[in-house]
């Protein structure tokens, strides 16, 4: 064998994959010899088109729940990126310059206002539309500990109540989620798996989402999480901003909502006040008093008159009479001191 350098390979020949024994040959090896196994290419040989990215990330001032919220839809979302919270004080149209710089063309961006209210944006960048929503009732994957699990990384089904092909503001939702939180087909931090369903339904004029996962044996759904209500607000012509294209007239902010609810508070405190003070008066006002009735004394028959008689003389008193037995006790003492002396 002549010499050669490290790494170095004899011209006309490449590495190859090493590929297992044939039928043959393992029946004709040794039982004692080792196998050989191959390495088995990816299973997605096909080209990465769809080049949609979500940039996922909020502003200051959120809580625990609502960052829980966000790293799981980056766990979900194979496609997302991440990046620093925004100040309060930058306007929203910044964001658009964020998801340039972050070559990132969707965005999610929730919105946190007085430590309790939570907003979520969705929006197509820069052009838009996008669409602003109230975000209720957070269950995040952690608190829910349910019992579903699926592939990360793996594909999801996305599955939209009839509603959304009824009316217009509703099928330009769908298909912003579909091109939000649809994962692209030969994405490469994704798996060739469909495994879990993202499902959207609207019930009391709100958006409810739901994951549930796929289980192969009898096609059942488990639900894994997390899950949120969407409260539409406004639906604008551009990116963070614009013309607005609809408006929800079923909403209410949670300021009024929390403002509704002293006002009926306060309207039960001051009725129990005025009850109070309407029975104060009843026991301060003055007794009614009835007409007399001409039937009563029909039947009261009047008393025989006796004679007045006036006594002019005192009337003799009568003699005091003492307890006889204390008389007997007084004699009794007086009777035992004389012996006493005697």
């Amino acid at each position: 064998a002549g010499k050669r350098k490290r790494g170095a390979l004899p011209p006309g020949k490449g590495k190859r994959a090493r590929t297992g024994p044939s039928a043959a040959e393992a029946e004709a090896a040794p039982a004692g010899a080792p196998q050989e196994y191959s390495i088995p290419p990816p299973v997605s040989q096909g080209k990465w088109k769809n080049k949609e990215r979500v940039l996922i990330f909020s502003s200051r001032g959120i809580n625990f729940r609502t960052r829980h919220l966000m790293q799981d839809l980056r766990t979900l979302m194979p496609h997302s990126k991440a990046d620093t919270k925004m100040d309060r004080k930058d306007q929203l149209f910044v964001i658009n310059e964020v998801c340039e710089m972050k070559n990132c063309n969707k965005c999610i961006f929730f919105e946190a206002k007085k430590k309790q209210d939570l907003y979520m944006w969705l929006s197509n960048t820069p052009q838009g539309p996008s669409a602003k929503f109230l975000v209720q009732n957070v269950h995040t994957l952690a608190e829910l500990k349910m019992t579903g699990n699926c592939l990360r990384g793996s594909r999801p089904l996305l599955s939209f109540d009839p509603i959304f092909d009824k009316e217009p503001h509703y099928a330009l939702l769908k298909e912003l989620f579909i091109q939000i939180f649809g994962t692209p087909l030969y994405h490469p931090k994704s798996q060739p798996f469909v495994d879990h369903v993202f499902t959207f339904t609207v019930t009391d004029e709100r958006i409810w989402f739901r994951n549930y996962q796929i289980i192969e044996e009898d096609a059942s759904l488990v639900e894994i999480g997390p899950r949120f209500v969407l409260n539409l607000i406004k639906i604008f012509q551009g990116s963070f901003g614009g013309p607005t294209l609809y408006e929800n007239p079923h909403y209410q902010s949670p300021n009024m909502h929390r403002r509704l609810i002293r006002l009926s508070v306060a309207a039960k405190f001051r009725e129990k006040q005025h009850v109070k003070e309407v029975q104060k008066e009843k026991k301060k006002a003055s007794k009614v008093l009835v007409k007399e009735d001409p039937t009563e004394v029909v039947f009261e028959t009047p008393a025989e008159e006796k004679p007045v008689e006036i006594q002019l003389v005192k009337p003799e008193s009568k003699p005091i009479v003492k307890d006889k037995k204390k008389l007997r006790k007084i004699q009794r003492k007086k009777q035992k001191k004389l012996f006493r002396t005697e």
